[in-house]
């Protein structure tokens, strides 16, 4: 394992571990499980709707899981969050089958019970009727290992202000999904990654996984606006305005998000989250379609060792930034800092609040898609904001 743990997997699995985790001293339950007031919650939306959610179930029949062939078709878990009128019952934040594997994976199942992680009290309600109208449509993709509810706190945002998004999670690249009838299926990716025979063979195959998360987004996007041959699997398709299609994603997602717009024109935008492009944008380009990289400043300001983000700037040929957060850490785009600051839990070297993170990454992703796919100028990406001090742009 030695020269693993200098690879591409190892080095992904190590920040995939949350630092604030080993940062408190105490090995106590965290206060927040002390009584129902302090429970961890995702922060209340500020959009202007209630949030629907749905579940379903997709496979794609025309292709095989790349990590268990016998598996038989591509599975897919999509949560649907959209607008809502008020009404319908409490969603869950996850099963606690898959909080169990993601503190056991992250390595903080001795501080928290799967309870509490599957117990994170969200604004989505289940069975909630939508508003009416066309709505732009986002599809999320979570970081490797990471299980779909991690980016529930931008899901939740993005659709209080109006848009509909499918947030996925892809068969075997996360600690644990539950698929129908009591499956938890776990990373075998992981473990395939792991045991690539170099470090070039480890990046070939996050590449492969990269591209094979663009051909999901390609087919979520088929299933959700009755595409040719596919009638739509979610009873509100009409909700969505297939020619308003963006995607987004944290660390392996982003590079999705990337990738399928490399192969899918539908996907008129994009966002990058703190992502290595293992895939790299085509040298032709994304077809001058907008897009964002929003990462951490230790790792993805220009003379950072990822050397994949100045090649990715270097070929994106449409409207285009480059922004780094200060203080961030490789998780500050996602749940887990949010409900870590919740419990007191800080890390030294990444020491933007939960809070913060929050904020910054629904802010300027929010205005990005209001841009790019509503039309609505947004001076936030223009420049340096006196209300976002962590936030730089970048042009090399």
């Amino acid at each position: 394992m030695t020269r693993s743990r200098r690879g591409v997997a190892a080095a992904l699995l190590a920040l995939t571990l949350p630092l604030w985790g080993a940062t408190t001293a105490s090995t106590s339950l965290p206060a927040f499980a002390e009584g129902a007031d302090q429970e961890p919650s995702i922060p209340r939306p500020t959009g202007q709707y209630a949030v629907g959610r749905d579940t379903l179930h997709l496979i794609d029949k025309t292709r095989r899981d790349p990590w268990v062939p016998a598996a038989g078709g591509r599975e897919l878990m999509v949560s649907m969050y959209y607008p809502a009128a008020t009404g319908g019952r409490a969603a869950a934040y996850m099963t606690v089958d898959e909080a169990r594997l993601l503190l056991k994976g992250v390595k903080l199942d001795s501080r928290f019970k799967a309870e509490q992680l599957s117990g994170v009290r969200v604004n989505a309600r289940v069975g909630s009727r939508p508003i009416g109208g066309k709505h732009p449509l986002v599809v999320l993709s979570p970081g490797f290992t990471l299980n779909r509810a991690t980016l529930t706190t931008l899901a939740e945002e993005l659709a209080s202000k109006g848009y509909v998004v499918a947030l996925v999670d892809h068969a075997y690249e996360s600690f644990g999904t539950t698929f129908p009838g009591g499956r938890t299926l776990t990373c075998v990716a992981c473990d395939t990654i792991e045991k690539a025979p170099s470090d070039a063979a480890e990046k070939k195959l996050m590449g492969r996984a990269a591209a094979g998360r663009g051909a999901d987004i390609s087919f979520v996007v088929d299933e959700l606006t009755h595409a040719a041959g596919h009638s739509p699997s979610w009873k509100h398709w009409k909700m969505i305005d297939p020619s308003r299609i963006g995607a987004a994603g944290h660390s392996l997602g982003g590079n999705a998000a990337a990738g399928v717009m490399a192969a899918d024109r539908r996907v008129r935008a994009g966002v990058n989250l703190d992502g290595t492009f293992f895939a790299p944008v085509p040298q032709s380009g994304l077809g001058k379609r907008p897009f964002l990289m929003l990462g951490t400043k230790a790792q993805h300001s220009p003379d950072s060792t990822d050397a994949s983000w100045p090649l990715a700037w270097q070929r994106l040929d449409g409207w285009k930034r480059w922004l780094t957060v200060a203080d961030a850490g490789h998780f500050t785009f996602i749940d887990l800092p949010i409900l870590g600051g919740q419990a007191g839990m800080t890390d030294p070297s990444a020491p933007l609040s939960g809070k913060r993170s929050g904020e910054i990454t629904t802010a300027y992703v929010g205005a990005f898609f209001d841009q790019h796919l509503r039309g609505k100028h947004q001076p936030l990406l223009n420049g340096p904001s006196t209300a976002n001090p962590e936030v730089a742009f970048q042009n090399p």
